[in-house]
C-alpha cells in the first residue's frame, strides 16, 4: 500500500507540471519550410513622416532562428538583449548571433539559424527556407524599420507544429515593435539612448500618444500591417531545391494594393500674435495674424484651415 501511494503521488505531482509549447510535438523528426516576408510599408498606408531620402524606407535583412522553448529570441513587454538592441538600433547582427550559438551550446536549446536579404523599399518580398525539429519547432525572427531610432517587426517563437503533424502553412500579420533602447519619436530621429533600458512594446496608432510619434494615429482604431510573413511546408519533393518559394508577382502585388488608405488630416500650428492695427486715424482699421502648415493632409484627410485671419482694430498713436 505504500508503495503504490507513493506511485500515485509521483504520477499526480508529474502530470501537475508545466508543458513547453514544444513538448507534445510527436510530428515526423524534421521538417523543411520556406518563409516570406512581404513588406507593406507604403506611403498610402502610412503617409505621416513617409522617408522619402537619407534613407527611404526600407527594410533590413531577416535574422531567425528555430528552437525549443528553452531560448527566447526577444518577448513583448520584457527587456531586449544587447544583440536585440544593436540589431533594432544598428542593424547589426554579430552580437545577437553570438548570442543565438550560446545558447545553443549551453543548453541545446537552437536547432538552426536562418537570414534573408534586405529589401531596398517599403513594399517588396525576400525569403529564405529554414528547417523545424521535432524537439525545436519554434520559429522567432526579427527584422529592423529603416530608418527608424529602434523599431522592428518579427515574431517571437511561433510554433510550427500542431501536435502529431506540421502546419502545411501560416500567415501572421506583423506591426511595429518598440526594442525599448532609443527614445526618438520619429523616423529619423537622432540616437537618444533610453536610461533606463525600457521592455520591449509594440507600436500602436495611439502609443505612444504624441502627435511626433510617426505611427500616431488617433482617428484609427489599429494600424494597418506594416508587414506579413507567410511560411509554406515544403514537400519532399520540394527539398533541396536552390531556389526558395516565391508567392507569384500577381499575387504579390495583390497584398501590396489591397492595403487599405489610411487618411491623413492636416496639422496646422498655433496662431501668431497679432499684426500692427493698419488702417486711418479715428476709422476702424484691420489687423491680421497667421499660422503655418506642420502636416499636409493625404489620402482625403481633413485639408487644411484657413492659414490668416482678420479682424477690426482702432489704430493707435493717432493724432
Amino acid at each position: 500500500k505504500v508503495i503504490w501511494t507513493l506511485l500515485v503521488t509521483i504520477l499526480g505531482y508529474a502530470s501537475s507540471l508545466p508543458v513547453g509549447d514544444d513538448s507534445i510535438c510527436t510530428a515526423e523528426e524534421l521538417a523543411k519550410y520556406s518563409i516570406i516576408f512581404t513588406g507593406k510599408w507604403s506611403q498610402t498606408a502610412f503617409p505621416k513622416q513617409y522617408p522619402l531620402y537619407r534613407p527611404p524606407a526600407q527594410w533590413s535583412s531577416m535574422l531567425g532562428v528555430t528552437h525549443s522553448s528553452d531560448y527566447s529570441m526577444w518577448k513583448k513587454n520584457e527587456y531586449a538583449s544587447n544583440g536585440v538592441r544593436d540589431f533594432a538600433e544598428k542593424g547589426e547582427a554579430w552580437v545577437l548571433m553570438k548570442e543565438i550559438e550560446e545558447a545553443g551550446e549551453k543548453i541545446q536549446s537552437v536547432h538552426g539559424i536562418f537570414s534573408a536579404a534586405a529589401i531596398s523599399s517599403g513594399t517588396g518580398q525576400t525569403s529564405t527556407e529554414l528547417e523545424v525539429h521535432s524537439r525545436h519547432p519554434l520559429v522567432s525572427f526579427v527584422v529592423r524599420i529603416v530608418p527608424s531610432p529602434d523599431w522592428f517587426v518579427g515574431i517571437d517563437s511561433l510554433n510550427l507544429c500542431e501536435g502529431d503533424h506540421w502546419m502545411e502553412e501560416v500567415s501572421v500579420d506583423l506591426f511595429p515593435y518598440d526594442a525599448g533602447t532609443d527614445s526618438g519619436f520619429t523616423f529619423s530621429s537622432p540616437n537618444f539612448a533610453t536610461i533606463p533600458q525600457d521592455t520591449v512594446t509594440e507600436i500602436t496608432c495611439s502609443s505612444p500618444s504624441h502627435p511626433a510619434n510617426s505611427f500616431y494615429y488617433p482617428k484609427l482604431k489599429i494600424l494597418p500591417p506594416i508587414a506579413q510573413v507567410t511560411m509554406v511546408k515544403l514537400k519532399k519533393s520540394q527539398l533541396g531545391l536552390s531556389a526558395p518559394y516565391i508567392n507569384p508577382p500577381a499575387k504579390s502585388n495583390e497584398v501590396i494594393d489591397s492595403v487599405s488608405e489610411t487618411p491623413l488630416d492636416c496639422e496646422v500650428s498655433q496662431w501668431s500674435s497679432w499684426g500692427l492695427c493698419r488702417g486711418l486715424c479715428r476709422k476702424t482699421g484691420t489687423k491680421i495674424r497667421t499660422r503655418f502648415v506642420l502636416l499636409q493632409p493625404a489620402n482625403n484627410g481633413m485639408p487644411c484651415p484657413n492659414l490668416d485671419e482678420e479682424t477690426g482694430c482702432e489704430p493707435e498713436n493717432c493724432v
